[in-house]
């Protein structure tokens, strides 16, 4: 059974199933006619785009609201995760700001992740600990210190990775620099984002998510090498920023974990 409705200017469709089950919710509007601009706020185009063979619980994280940025990092609105990752929008220019955490623990190994096959972008493919956004809230967008992508990131390593709060906390994620890069995932999604850089080092109790993780480990730099080059030869596969990050800083990062304060970059953004 359908049933339409509009909620805040959007189309919205509800499907239930039977006896009223699995409620689903797919946001539908028609594509604006008006540019983007750089003004305080503004909302992207939802193009119409079928979402019902997506997993449902990915698809109800569309509707959380990611922090546009422009192209120096400065705030200028807010926008669904949907309208952030449609590469029609980001083709116009729609950017948002990220994070990338890599934990590593005390005998110097990254844990990494390998997205679980219901995501979105690209799944299936390994990257660092967590990558995620921070969102439009109170406590996310406060950009002192990076704090509000700390906490964020804090967040969505309980809900990936289900480490407890209290065992990685704000303060103890240090903020190295800033990439921006844009990639796709296929030919509706993808990613374009000034991505926060954040390092942990620190043994964590750890239980994914199946939804969001499909597996994990910890590797050395010897593993990581040679599973970068498995992907190489397209045995496995990679996220393009973990791999951007990959080839550029992260080993020199990694030889000097005791020492990352002389890497901080706080002014620069990295153009990849």
């Amino acid at each position: 059974m359908l049933w339409a409705g509009t909620v805040g200017g959007a189309r919205v469709l509800l499907a239930l199933g039977r006896g009223g089950s699995g409620l689903r919710a797919v946001l539908r509007q028609s594509v604006r006619s008006a540019p983007y601009s750089s003004s305080k706020r503004y909302r992207a185009a939802m193009p119409e785009v079928d979402t019902d063979a997506l997993d449902e619980k990915q698809v109800q994280l569309l509707s959380e609201m990611c922090i546009l940025i422009d192209e120096n990092d400065k705030k200028i609105g807010a926008d669904t995760k949907k309208n952030c990752h449609l590469n029609e929008n980001i083709d116009k220019g729609l950017l948002h700001r990220a994070f990338s955490v890599f934990l590593f623990n005390t005998e110097n190994k990254l844990l990494l992740q390998q997205r679980s096959d219901a995501k979105i972008t690209f799944p299936g493919c390994y990257t660092n600990t967590c990558c995620s956004h921070p969102l439009n809230t109170p406590s996310e967008i406060e950009e002192k210190d990076a704090i509000g992508v700390r906490r964020a990131a804090q967040r969505r390593m309980k809900a990936e990775l289900g480490i407890p709060l209290e065992q990685v906390k704000p303060d103890e994620l240090r903020y190295l620099t800033r990439i921006h890069y844009k990639a796709q995932s296929d030919g509706i999604w993808g990613e374009h984002e000034i991505d926060y850089i954040l390092f942990a080092q620190k043994d964590v109790s750890v239980d994914p998510d199946p939804n969001e993780i499909k597996s994990h480990c910890y590797v050395s730099k010897e593993e990581l090498t040679q599973l970068l080059e498995r992907a190489k030869r397209g045995e496995v596969k990679i996220t393009p920023w973990f791999q951007l990050i990959a080839d550029t800083f992260l080993y020199k990062w990694w030889d000097n974990l005791e020492n990352l304060k002389s890497f901080e970059d706080h002014e620069k953004i990295h153009r990849m």
